[in-house]
C-alpha cells in the first residue's frame, strides 16, 4: 500500500504509490505531454530542439526532460531532442553520461584498479647469496 505524502508541486496530500505527484498535478502533466507531443508530431516541428519546443508550447524544459527520461518521447523520431549528461551537461540521446565523461570515468576506474592491484600484490623479495670467490 502507498504512503501518505505531500505533492512536491502543489503541496496537497495524496497517497504516494505509482506516481510521485497528486492526481490533479498528474492531469496537468498529461495535458502538457499532449501539448508537447502534438507539437512534435507535426512534420515541420520534428527537427525542433528542447529550447524551441519549450518556447513554442509554453511547457518547461524540465517537464519535457521528464517526458524524455520516462521514454514517453522517443528520441529516434526527434533527432534534435536530447537531455543533459549528468556530469558535464552536454546534450546526449542515450544513457546518463556523454561519451567523453564515460571515457574519463573508465580511465579513472582503470587507474584505481591498477593502484589497488599494485598495493595488494605481494612483492617478491630478492635475496642475494654471497658466494665465495673461486681460489686459483
Amino acid at each position: 500500500m502507498g504512503e501518505l505524502a505531500n505533492c512536491p508541486k502543489c503541496n496537497r496530500l495524496f497517497i504516494k504509490g505509482v506516481r510521485d505527484i497528486c492526481d490533479a498535478c498528474h492531469k496537468e502533466e498529461e495535458k502538457a505531454y499532449e501539448t508537447v507531443y502534438n507539437y512534435l508530431k507535426k512534420r515541420e516541428n520534428r527537427m525542433a530542439t528542447l529550447v524551441e519546443v519549450s518556447e513554442a508550447t509554453g511547457i518547461s524544459e524540465d517537464l519535457i526532460l521528464k517526458f524524455i527520461r520516462q521514454r514517453r518521447l522517443q528520441l529516434a523520431s526527434f533527432p534534435n531532442l536530447g537531455y543533459p549528461c549528468e556530469r558535464c551537461g552536454a546534450i546526449i540521446r542515450e544513457g546518463k553520461l556523454c561519451i567523453d565523461c564515460s571515457r574519463d570515468l573508465k580511465r579513472e576506474i582503470d587507474k584505481m584498479k591498477m593502484y589497488e592491484h599494485s598495493q595488494t600484490e605481494p612483492r617478491n623479495a630478492t635475496y642475494y647469496v654471497n658466494q665465495p670467490k673461486n681460489k686459483k
